[in-house]
């Protein structure tokens, strides 16, 4: 049996849509690596179209575009570098305060495991 773990998700939003997350940090990290959307795609195991949406409604909520696209491939702009730098310190951040002050008294309350299910 493992212990509980934590886990915290950040987002930011622009409106209803979410402008940064999880998820598009990794794309952004990928596409920086990989030099193009479909390589991205393919380390990430994500289809070329769901890439392209991600980092079109990226490149729509913030003040100017994360990623640019070329002939070549893709890059990841000075903005972007900027504002993924500025989310991972923001994950940390968040996952640093929340594992000093609230979790440990959870960790104590919560099964490392669920029991089965009734019935």
């Amino acid at each position: 049996m493992s212990g509980p773990k934590l886990r915290i998700k950040t987002q930011i939003y622009c409106g209803d849509e979410i402008a940064m997350g999880p998820g598009k940090a990794d794309l952004l990290d990928a596409i920086a690596s990989e030099g193009s959307i479909s390589a991205a795609g393919r380390k990430l195991k994500m289809s070329y179209r769901r890439c392209w949406m991600l980092v079109d409604v990226m490149n729509r909520c913030w003040a100017g575009p994360l990623v640019a696209t070329s002939t070549e491939g893709a890059l990841v702009t000075e903005l972007g570098q900027q504002v993924l730098a500025q989310y991972r310190g923001l994950q940390k951040a968040t996952a640093s305060a929340a594992g000093q002050t609230h979790w440990p008294d959870l960790a104590q309350q919560v099964r490392g495991e669920p029991l089965p299910p009734r019935g």
